[in-house]
């Protein structure tokens, strides 16, 4: 699949060692994506630590990879909340 390949040859890994395509969306449904019939504006998920973007285009689809930041003022949980008295 291309958007394997993509990632694989960003992160400099051999695609048999990235995770599963299928822990971060269905590529059928992904796939189906890439036919004439199919309207969409945009679909982003995660995938291997980047934001994957899937938009369409006169040719079919178009992806584009960003790598996922955390910025400080974006992270709240456990290591933010006070204890408890």
């Amino acid at each position: 699949m291309a958007l394997v390949s993509l990632v694989a040859a960003v992160t400099n890994t051999d695609p048999v060692d990235l995770e599963p395509l299928y822990n971060a969306i269905d590529p059928e449904a992904l796939d189906s994506l890439c036919t004439p019939d199919a309207s969409f504006s945009s679909i982003e998920f995660e995938y291997v630590g980047h934001t994957v973007v899937v938009e369409p285009v006169d040719s079919g689809v178009e992806l584009s990879l960003e790598p996922v930041t955390i910025s400080a003022e974006n992270t709240h949980g456990i290591a933010d909340s006070e204890p408890s008295a």
